[in-house]
């Protein structure tokens, strides 16, 4: 009998040891009572962290946090809170973390790391949400748009928490995410992202004219509005285009029968003709001196310098 329960032992051993490795369950396990937690700006709230016995009586505690950029910081470490969070975070319990006060630059997740004694490891994640409400988004529409081009129209807010998400309404009618699916939008060829608060229009038409403004909203307040603005659609000026260029044509002409009339009539300065140079001739004087005589022929010398 002492041999056959030995080997259900070790059956039973190799059998959970099997099981653990297969499924990844272990006695050391780190758990929180809400990992999902939403707080109002400026009002106190706690992180949970709850460790099993195989860590120990006296388990390292950390609290890591990452915020929404992917930047990751220490809460607490060696069991103190850091210096940036000494002035409104305790540790309670042990584990637990407490914020006195949290504002919107909490947002993000935190992570409660705790290590035993003999090299045991274990964390749980817990996701911060601060509620701010939305402040009146910045619009931006196109006052003036021509007949088949492109009209992109933004909403954005700078302050709402969760990321609102954003409506468009055109003559005080919200336009719908996905308007070919709705009776009356069919023919709409505008793309609405609710997400970025764009509103774009690749090719606009007359009908696209109107009045014009965005909507942001989360679950943290009230919606709130920017002021409407008119975007208006225009046929292309050809006529404007030709008289354009004929009024220029004209300016060319003009401008050329201006120089040349100036030219022909001496206005203009010429440019100065380059005289030679005078030659000098030096002659020798004569041996005998006085004057040639009549019929009598004299050789000179001479030389053109």
């Amino acid at each position: 009998m002492s041999k056959l329960g030995d080997m259900l032992v070790s059956v039973l051993v190799s059998v959970s040891l099997f099981f653990f490795a297969v499924t990844g369950v272990s006695g050391f396990t780190v758990t929180s009572s809400n990992t999902n937690v939403q707080v109002p700006e400026n009002q106190r709230t706690d992180l949970t962290c709850t460790y099993s016995a195989d860590f120990g009586s006296s388990p390292r505690i950390e609290w890591k946090f990452k915020d929404l950029k992917g930047s990751q910081s220490y809460v607490v470490f060696d069991g103190k809170p850091t210096n940036p969070y000494a002035s409104r975070v305790t540790l309670y319990g042990g584990s637990n973390l407490r914020f006195s006060k949290v504002t919107r630059t909490d947002n993000g997740v935190y992570y409660c790391e705790v290590s035993g004694t003999t090299s045991q490891f274990g964390e749980v994640e817990v996701k911060l949400t601060v509620l701010v409400p939305p402040s009146p988004p910045l619009c931006r529409v196109p006052t003036s748009v021509t007949t088949g081009g492109v009209a992109l129209l933004s909403c954005h807010d700078t302050d709402g928490s969760p990321p609102p998400q954003y409506n468009w309404y055109k003559d005080g009618v919200l336009l719908p995410a996905e308007p070919n699916k709705i009776s009356g939008f069919q023919n709409a060829t505008y793309l609405l992202n609710p997400v970025n608060g764009h509103l774009e229009f690749p090719a606009v038409t007359k009908t696209d004219s109107g009045q014009y403004f965005c909507e942001a909203s989360n679950s943290a307040g009230p919606p709130q509005r920017c002021a409407a603005m008119k975007m208006e659609v225009r046929d292309l000026n050809v006529g404007g285009i030709v008289a354009g260029v004929i009024v220029a044509l004209l300016l060319v002409i003009l401008l050329a029968l201006g120089i040349w009339y100036a030219d022909k009539k001496g206005y203009l300065p010429k440019k100065k003709e380059s005289k030679p140079k005078p030659s000098a001739v030096y002659q020798q004087t004569s041996l005998h001196g006085g004057d040639e005589e009549d019929g009598e022929f004299k050789p000179k010398s001479s030389f053109v310098v």
